[in-house]
């Protein structure tokens, strides 16, 4: 899975996603990997994450999207939307050839 790809992923389900072992299965992913880009991600700055006071578990922690962990989500998400256009059309074209040769397989 490409880097990009993985982070969209990432960048779309980590609010409603709550721990890294849960995040790693929806990902795909070991949990080390999904430890290893939310970190980068928080250093980026578009990921945050905060500490549940009330929690008395350790691990109580919450994970939210910045604006500019938004802003890189909708940009990923049409450069993604751009790519499958591309490959679309281009299947498209191969079959269009495909049936315009009259071959049969």
């Amino acid at each position: 899975m490409p880097d990009d790809e993985l982070t969209l992923k990432l960048l779309r389900t980590i609010e409603e996603t709550p721990n890294q072992k849960r995040l790693a299965q929806k990902l795909g992913t070991s949990v080390g990997k999904a430890n290893y880009v939310l970190k980068a991600l928080i250093e980026k700055g578009w990921v945050k994450m905060e500490k549940f006071f009330a929690s008395e578990n350790k691990r109580g922690y919450a994970y939210m999207l910045t604006q500019e962990g938004a802003r890189a989500k909708i940009e990923l998400t049409e450069r993604f939307i751009e790519i499958k256009k591309k490959e679309y059309e281009e299947l498209l074209h191969e079959y269009e050839r495909f049936c315009d040769s009259g071959e049969e397989r």
